[in-house]
């Protein structure tokens, strides 16, 4: 690593680091055959049950040593009818958390039985957003120099491969090169292998396929994104768990969890599957809002947020792990645009031009919306198949609710 990249930081700091990336290098990794038993164990559960499988083992994500919960407004600036509807609409579609926010307040909090404001709750892509703060986060340290930069500066071994070619930037706006996500019932595709095997990041590295030139082809998938927690493990030399907790969640006075790891003291799953309260969201979707500044202190890159909210020629809804607003689709996958897959409903366009969101499966949306300084979070379980699920209904109800009340 360049030494410029510690000439802003405390010698303790420096320490800290090179002493983490010493224990980094002894991670145990468990012998072949103990390694495959694991892994055909962990293949058959996924079989049973691949959206549920039973993340394991985890990790903690320490949050901000001192909480304190986001203001709520002593008077609702939404209607009363517009945030009934809204919590009927969550509590309609299996929802376990609904936060509504506006202009540095929460209008309301609801959540399901046996969740509070405190319970980690499975993110599933909800974390991909993460990455890319996280990302932001290391720029803005000067351990990444930009987006820009080929992942073989941080992965040696893939230095003179096409997989090297792979900008930072193409592990967020999914134009890796790498193969889409999709279902295999065959142990050994790497689908499987990359996703569920105790070392999973060597994995991708030596093993997923490539399918095109780097940033020619749009395919959403979660190997790319978890790449992310070994670019930022090789790049910072802190474990990405650590780096999150440090650098992202206690900046912003959030509360920790939990988050996926392949082995014991190995490679977190960066792409998916950290638990985290709602509330803890929300705060990731504030600093976004406020282009990456947390109460005037600057977390993420001036400008950083614009360039996560830039589409490409690829996919024009698909920022650097956010999705867009516009242009409108009233059915738009997460696959390119055109390819065959599960579409999300969009009843009608969004009435904030500018609005992008978190999105994971089961329907786990954070919608953004600059012009009203709107955030609306949902997550919990897939909604019932009918009536279908509306990714626009809640933030347009509720901005509509917003325009009631002035």
């Amino acid at each position: 690593m360049a030494i410029r990249q510690f000439a802003n930081l405390p010698i303790c700091a420096v320490l800290a680091l090179f002493s983490q990336s010493i224990a980094l290098a002894q991670t145990p990794v468990q012998p072949q055959s103990e390694s495959e038993a694991v892994y055909r164990q962990r293949f058959a559960t996924y079989l049973r049950d691949p959206g549920n499988y039973p993340y394991a083992p985890l990790e903690a994500l320490a949050g901000a040593r001192t909480y304190r919960p986001l203001p709520v407004a002593p008077r609702q600036t939404v209607s009363q009818a517009a945030l009934y509807a809204a919590r009927s609409y969550a509590e309609a579609n299996r929802s376990t958390a609904l936060i509504v926010w506006h202009a540095g307040r929460i209008e309301t909090a609801w959540y399901g039985a046996g969740v509070t404001a405190r319970t980690p709750l499975v993110s599933k892509s909800l974390s991909k957003p993460l990455t890319a703060i996280a990302v932001g986060r290391a720029i803005r340290l000067g351990f990444i120099r930009s987006l820009d930069q080929p992942i073989a500066d941080f992965l040696p071994e893939l230095a003179g491969t096409q997989k090297g070619r792979i900008l930072v930037r193409h592990l967020l706006d999914m134009r890796s090169g790498m193969l889409d996500q999709g279902f295999s019932a065959d142990p050994d595709h790497p689908l499987n292998r990359c996703y569920l095997e105790t070392d999973h990041g060597k994995c991708i590295v030596d093993s997923y396929p490539m399918l095109a030139e780097p940033g020619t082809r749009y395919a959403y998938a979660n190997a790319p994104s978890d790449l992310v927690a070994l670019v930022i493990e090789r790049a910072t030399h802190q474990r990405f768990g650590d780096f999150i907790s440090r650098e992202v969640l206690s900046p912003i006075g959030a509360l920790g969890g939990e988050i996926w790891v392949d082995r014991p003291g190995g490679l977190a799953h960066s792409g998916c599957c950290t638990y985290l309260p709602a509330e803890t969201f929300l705060r990731m979707a504030i600093l976004l809002l406020d282009d990456g500044a947390w109460h005037g202190r600057r977390l993420l890159p001036r400008g950083y947020v614009s360039e996560m909210r830039k589409g490409t020629a690829q996919n024009p809804n698909f920022g650097l792990s956010v999705w867009l607003g516009e242009p409108y689709r009233q059915r738009r996958g997460f696959g390119a645009p055109g390819t065959a897959g599960p579409q999300v409903l969009h009843s009608e366009p969004y009435l904030d031009p500018g609005m992008f969101l978190f999105d994971g499966n089961n329907n786990q949306t954070v919608h953004i919306s600059p012009k009203h300084r709107l955030i609306v979070l949902r997550m919990g379980a897939t909604p019932p198949a009918s009536p279908e699920w509306d990714n626009a209904f809640l933030p347009n109800l509720l901005i509509r609710g917003l325009e009631a009340k002035h």
